[in-house]
C-alpha cells in the first residue's frame, strides 16, 4: 500500500486543466472558444478519469484532440497581462531570486528520488516505489509553486490566471512530449529498434566499441530531430542499438550508457522543429520574426555537445 500514488499528481494536472477549460469557455471573446474548451476538457478528462475507462475510448478523445488542433480551433484567449511597469517593478525587486524556483524542482526531485521511496511504515510505504521518480518530480513542482509565492508574495488566483494565459500560449503543443513518449513505445513494441539495429549493423563496423558508441549517440540525436522527443528516441535507440552492442557485444555498463544517451538525445532536442514546446513556443511567445532562431541559436552549441558526449559515454561506458 502507498501513501501518495502517481494518481493524485495525475488529478491535480486534470484539475488546473480542467479550470483552462472553464476560463475559455467563460471567455466569450475567446478567438475559439468551443474548439479550445473541448481540447482543454478532453485533456483534463483524460487526467482525470483516463483509468476509468477502456484505453480505446482515451485513445478516440485523443484522436479528437489532434482533430481539433489540426483545423485550427486551438487558439489563446486575449487574456490581460500587468502592465509593464509593474513587471518591471517586480523584476527589479526579484533579480536573480526569479530563478530559485526553477531550481527547486530538478534539485528535490533527485533528492525525493533518491530517498522517498526508502520511507515506509512497516508494508505502507510512502510513495509508490516504482514510480517514485515521477512523484518526486510532482512533489518538487508544488513545493516550487509555494517558493514561488513566499518570494513574490503574489495571490494565489495570479498563479491561476498566470498559468492559464502560459498553457493557453503554449496550445496544443503541449501534448507532444506525452504523445511522442507514446509512440516511441509504439515503435518499440513493433520492433523497430531490430530494424535499426540490423541497418546499423549490416553498414558500420560495430565490433569496434568506439563506433557502437558513435551510432548510438549519434541515433539518438538523429531520430529525437525526427521525433521532437528524445524519450521517443530511446526506447528505440536503446533497444535497436545500445543494449545489443553497448552492453551485450562489448559489456559496456548499461546505467551510463542510458544517462549520456539521454544527453544525446537532448542535443537532437536542440535542433529540430518538431520539439515544438522547446523551440518553436518561445519563438511565438517571443514575438520573433525568424520562427527558426531558437534553433539556429542552439546548432553551434548542440553539435559539440553531441561530439563530447560521444567521447564521454566512450571513456566512462566501458570503464565503470
Amino acid at each position: 500500500m502507498n501513501i501518495i500514488t502517481l494518481e493524485y499528481i495525475y488529478d491535480l494536472l486534470g484539475i488546473i486543466t480542467a479550470f483552462v477549460a472553464v476560463r475559455v469557455a467563460m471567455d466569450k471573446k475567446h478567438p475559439s472558444r468551443i474548439g479550445s474548451t473541448l481540447f482543454w476538457g478532453i485533456f483534463a478528462f483524460t487526467f482525470l478519469f483516463g483509468k476509468l475507462v477502456p484505453p480505446i475510448v482515451v485513445g478516440y478523445l485523443v484522436l479528437a484532440m489532434v482533430v481539433i488542433a489540426a483545423i485550427g480551433k486551438v487558439k489563446s484567449g486575449n487574456q490581460d497581462e500587468a502592465p509593464k511597469e509593474e513587471r518591471d517593478r517586480h523584476a527589479s525587486r526579484l533579480q536573480g531570486k526569479v530563478f530559485i524556483p526553477a531550481l527547486v524542482i530538478p534539485v528535490f526531485t533527485i533528492i525525493g528520488s533518491l530517498t522517498l521511496g526508502k520511507i515506509h511504515f512497516g508494508k505502507i510505504h510512502l510513495v509508490d516505489p516504482a514510480m517514485v521518480t515521477l512523484i518526486a518530480l510532482g512533489l518538487s513542482t508544488i513545493l516550487a509553486y509555494l517558493v514561488a509565492q513566499l518570494l513574490t508574495k503574489a495571490k494565489p488566483s495570479t498563479a491561476l490566471h498566470e498559468g492559464s494565459r502560459l498553457m493557453q500560449a503554449v496550445g496544443w503543443a503541449i501534448i507532444l512530449p506525452q504523445m511522442l513518449a507514446a509512440l516511441g513505445a509504439i515503435f518499440a513494441k513493433a520492433g523497430v529498434g531490430e530494424v535499426v539495429s540490423k541497418m546499423v549493423s549490416d553498414v558500420l563496423p560495430t565490433n569496434i566499441p568506439f563506433v557502437a558508441v558513435a551510432a548510438y549517440c549519434i541515433g539518438m540525436a538523429l531520430f529525437t530531430v525526427i521525433m521532437g522527443n528524445a524519450f521517443a528516441a530511446f526506447a528505440v535507440i536503446t533497444g535497436g542499438i545500445g543494449l545489443p552492442l553497448i552492453v551485450h557485444m562489448h559489456g559496456g555498463n548499461p546505467a551510463i550508457m542510458a544517462a549520456i544517451g539521454m544527453f544525446a538525445g537532448y542535443c537532437g532536442t536542440l535542433m529540430t522543429p518538431m520539439a515544438a514546446n522547446f523551440n518553436i513556443v518561445p519563438a511565438m511567445l517571443l514575438d520573433l520574426k525568424d520562427k527558426n532562431a531558437v534553433i539556429k541559436a542552439q546548432l553551434p552549441i548542440a553539435i559539440p555537445l553531441l561530439v563530447i558526449n560521444i567521447l564521454l559515454m566512450y571513456f566512462l561506458v566501458y570503464h565503470f
